[in-house]
């Protein structure tokens, strides 16, 4: 994710810009404040770790004072607007994962990141949303970073699409908490949409069948990188020096050690918007698509 403060004129957000969309997700942002992070003794690096959920909401709140004429007009424009809150919570579980792979430690992180999910969801709602997107986890067990990181020599420890099966298994656990979480707001809310994009299995599928989505035989390595088994190297990242991409990078899932291929959103768009990813069922009549306002 590449966009960070809203576009702004003289401090004023134009209409026609906001009709179109704005995106308040930063690269390397995480769901919770650096504090959390430093309260567990983590040590936290970047100005990404400054950008939590909450500063990407506080930034909305600031950009209707622009638009927003009279609370009324608020309430109608934000209830035809479609919000996308996430996905968000990777970068969260960074930390503890650079200090333990102990799946019981690990699941102590993922209530704090639902429930911070589901306030910024509450807050939206009460702005006037009501249709929201919350897309799960990512399967990371199959990133190429983390392929590369932990590394095993046990083949067991690898599904059959070379995914590593415990840290897909904690990802899995963040979806199935965060699905909960959603039901119950869901039950709250009975008037308001609110969607669950299935991310995780909306990408795993590609990986189980690489060909099925026109993707070649290393499908699993990254585009842009510098070497390595899965052509990831955190001492040559893409857009250093002499680090060269590949010819074609429809043939792979990645392009970097962390983001996708145009090729490979494509079809997690193709899967959300057309099924079967998203419950309830994404409807493209009750949403107006045209201008998503993504936090």
């Amino acid at each position: 994710m590449a966009a960070s403060s809203p576009i702004s004129l003289n401090g004023v957000v134009p209409r026609q810009i906001i009709q179109y969309g704005l995106n308040f997700a930063v690269a390397g942002a995480t769901a919770l404040d650096r504090t959390f992070f430093q309260d567990k003794g983590f040590v936290v690096d970047g100005a990404a770790a400054n950008y939590s959920l909450m500063v990407q909401l506080d930034w909305f709140k600031d950009v209707l004072t622009d638009f927003c004429t009279s609370p009324s007009s608020c309430k109608e424009f934000l209830g035809s607007s479609l919000f996308i809150v996430g996905e968000i919570g990777g970068n969260d579980y960074g930390y503890p994962l650079s200090e333990t792979t102990d799946f019981q430690v690990l699941r102590s992180y993922v209530t704090p990141v639902v429930s911070l999910v589901s306030s910024v969801i509450i807050e939206l709602i009460d702005l006037g949303a009501r249709t929201l997107m919350v897309p799960g986890s990512l399967p990371l067990g199959c990133n190429p970073a983390y392929l590369t990181r932990f590394e095993v020599m046990e083949k067991d420890e690898y599904d059959q699409s070379g995914c590593l099966k415990w840290l897909n298994n904690f990802f899995s656990y963040h979806n199935q908490l965060l699905q909960i979480e959603l039901r119950r707001l869901q039950v709250l809310y009975p008037h308001v949409n609110i969607i669950y994009a299935d991310y995780f299995h909306d990408a795993l599928r590609m990986y189980r069948s690489p060909k099925q989505f026109g993707f070649g035989t290393d499908f699993n390595k990254v585009c842009c990188g510098g070497g390595g088994p899965y052509n990831f190297n955190d001492t040559a990242l893409c857009g250093d020096e002499e680090v060269i991409a590949c010819d074609d990078p429809s043939e792979y899932i990645y392009w970097d050690g962390y983001h996708f291929t145009e090729a490979a959103y494509r079809w997690m768009a193709k899967g959300l918007v057309y099924g079967p990813y998203t419950s309830p069922k994404l409807s493209l009549h009750c949403i107006t698509i045209e201008r998503p306002l993504e936090i």
